[in-house]
């Protein structure tokens, strides 16, 4: 492993840590940074209470690039990340009057103003991040949209309730480990049948050119019996919507992402054996993922306590 340690918890800041990692010695990472202006975790060089959108993105390019010369040159990062609404300015560390230290001890939404975006404004943090990336250096893959069917309520009645955040497949170069069947869907009975039938010229499916009543090219009719029963595919291609509902943690970090999304990230992006790290590791759903797929893992976190929970989640990693 090039002389790194893995399945191991380290406590320190996600950049200075970085810089002690040997260079091309994962073959992926996972990870959720703190999302901009949202929570308080109390800690001094913490991500996400910088003074402006533009300094979050600056912080989190220059974490990043760190972690592109750790990442093997087959390497891929799978980036979770949500927006951000610009507020008033006048809230502070508004918080919960029931809560007013949060619901684990985190104060909420300073409510930062942003030069040049109004109040109530989105201000587009994914795509700020993720072109800030591609201009320093990482290939932007693909925009996955993690949709949530079970979304925290809003009260908002100005507009629709968000259930959706943006995961960015990024690599380190063009080529890359990507194992496709991995996570590959089932086809579904419809396209089955449409496979075993084929498509006539007077078909529904045989698309039409509007005003000409021709079939385009990539419709044209196939005869019946395309595909027969042995050669039937049984799988497709992910697509770039996963529904994945958040699921309950009992433990102290209210934001944890669903295992089931660190999984998929895993299975399709780290070969069995290989080496996972998430340089924000909080309660540990990324290394908890690569144990249950027989990876190993590096996580960084700021925080001590969430390190002690980490390590007791996933049973005893290495500090």
């Amino acid at each position: 492993m090039n002389g790194l340690t893995t399945d191991t918890i380290i406590n320190r800041d996600a950049l200075y840590a970085l810089r002690e990692l040997p260079s091309e010695s994962v073959h992926c990472a996972v990870t959720s940074p703190p999302y901009y202006a949202l929570r308080d975790y109390g800690l001094t060089m913490q991500i996400g209470r910088e003074d402006t959108p533009e300094e979050y993105i600056r912080r989190l390019t220059v974490i990043f690039r760190e972690l592109r010369r750790v990442l093997r040159p087959d390497g891929t990062l799978w980036l979770n990340i949500a927006d951000t609404y610009c507020g008033t300015g006048s809230k502070g560390s508004s918080t919960d009057p029931k809560n007013p230290k949060g619901r684990n001890g985190q104060s909420v939404s300073i409510a930062r103003k942003a030069a040049g975006i109004k109040q109530k404004d989105l201000i587009g943090i994914p795509w700020l991040l993720a072109f800030s990336l591609r201009s320093d250096g990482w290939y932007l893959r693909s925009d996955i949209i993690w949709q949530k069917e079970n979304p925290m309520p809003e009260s908002c009645k100005d507009r629709p309730t968000r259930c959706y955040e943006h995961i960015f497949l990024l690599t380190k170069e063009k080529k890359y480990y990507y194992d496709a069947a991995a996570i590959a869907e089932p086809i579904s009975p419809k396209t089955a049948a449409r496979y075993r039938l084929g498509r006539s010229a007077n078909s529904k499916y045989a698309a039409e050119i509007p005003g000409q009543g021709k079939v385009q090219g990539l419709n044209r009719a196939r005869s019946g019996g395309y595909y027969d029963d042995a050669l039937m595919p049984t799988t497709r291609n992910r697509r770039d919507v996963w529904t994945i509902n958040t699921v309950p943690y009992k433990g102290g970090h209210f934001a944890a992402f669903p295992p089931k999304l660190a999984e998929t990230c895993i299975l399709a992006g780290c070969p069995k054996g290989g080496v996972v790290l998430d340089p924000f590791f909080g309660s540990g759903t990324t290394g908890l993922a690569a144990k249950s797929l027989d990876r190993h893992y590096v996580g960084i976190e700021i925080n001590a306590e969430y390190c002690a929970l980490a390590r007791a989640r996933i049973g005893g990693g290495k500090t």
